[in-house]
């Protein structure tokens, strides 16, 4: 039987028998050698825009997507033709590098990124083989403190603590799975409280997700999970060790009444 692991240095898949897949494509900080010292951005600058502590939510199932090296090497969340933040519109405003990245090394990042698309693409595939349809969570964070660590925090209205992006998705096809979803969530009793989980508020999902949909139409449900950093110091990089672990127990909580709900979607195929 073949390893149910597949590791690159900059990324890894496991594959297990659920039909649910837990992704963290933007965990990663490391950055290869032959790169690092053509960075205008230091750890801590690149850091705050990365999705730490995302890996630690995926063990919710048994296959996972890890994403090992930072998005600033190259983000596999964004088309090929933008994985690489060539200027600082592609990034936040920031000035990733020092100069120019020389194409040799950009071909290097590209060819890496498309063995990681050619990887999720024979892993999913095989899920989809064996179980019809298949449901993703596709997990990240974003920040809402942009003007310094002392500055307010981004409108909360316009700025939800969980944010689902549904994106491309026939949504009329996988309304049971994404309301399961939406409602275990908003539910939860997260901390003697409730979660501010909404729909397409602050973003919509991005490459990854269209991706699946697009090469699995009518198979896959993504739904893209962006938590506010609500759980962490989005400038020093300090996370609440309990609510990092919260987190991992509100989307458990969900993950029974998603694949119930996948199951009746399924079977409408």
């Amino acid at each position: 039987m073949p390893d149910p692991t597949q590791a690159q240095s900059y990324y890894s898949i496991t594959t297990g028998r659920s039909p649910l897949i837990a992704t963290a494509i933007h965990d990663g900080h490391r950055v290869r050698e032959n790169i690092q010292s053509l960075f205008s951005l230091n750890s801590d600058e690149r850091l705050r825009e990365e999705d730490p502590f995302t890996e630690g939510w995926v063990g919710i199932t048994d296959n996972q997507i890890i994403g090992l090296n930072s998005r600033f090497e190259m983000d596999l969340n964004r088309s090929r033709d933008k994985a690489i933040y060539r200027k600082p519109e592609d990034a936040w405003g920031l000035t990733v590098w020092k100069d120019e990245l020389p194409e040799e090394l950009a071909q290097e990042s590209l060819a890496r990124y498309d063995r990681f698309y050619a990887d999720v693409k024979q892993m999913l595939q095989g899920i989809a083989d064996r179980h019809g349809c298949f449901v993703v969570y596709d997990l990240h964070t974003y920040n809402h403190r942009r003007e310094g660590a002392d500055g307010p925090e981004a409108d909360p209205q316009e700025n939800p603590e969980v944010n689902l992006g549904t994106g491309n998705m026939n949504r009329q096809l996988w309304a049971p799975v994404v309301d399961a979803f939406t409602q275990s969530l908003q539910q939860y009793d997260y901390q003697g409280r409730h979660l501010d989980v909404r729909e397409n508020v602050k973003f919509e999902g991005g490459h990854f997700m269209r991706w699946i949909h697009d090469t699995f139409p009518d198979r896959a449900c993504v739904i893209s999970i962006e938590f506010k950093k609500f759980f962490m110091d989005e400038w020093t990089g300090k996370p609440d060790e309990a609510q990092l672990q919260e987190i991992k127990s509100a989307l458990q909580s969900t993950t029974e009444p998603v694949l119930q709900a996948r199951e009746q979607v399924c079977k409408t195929l």
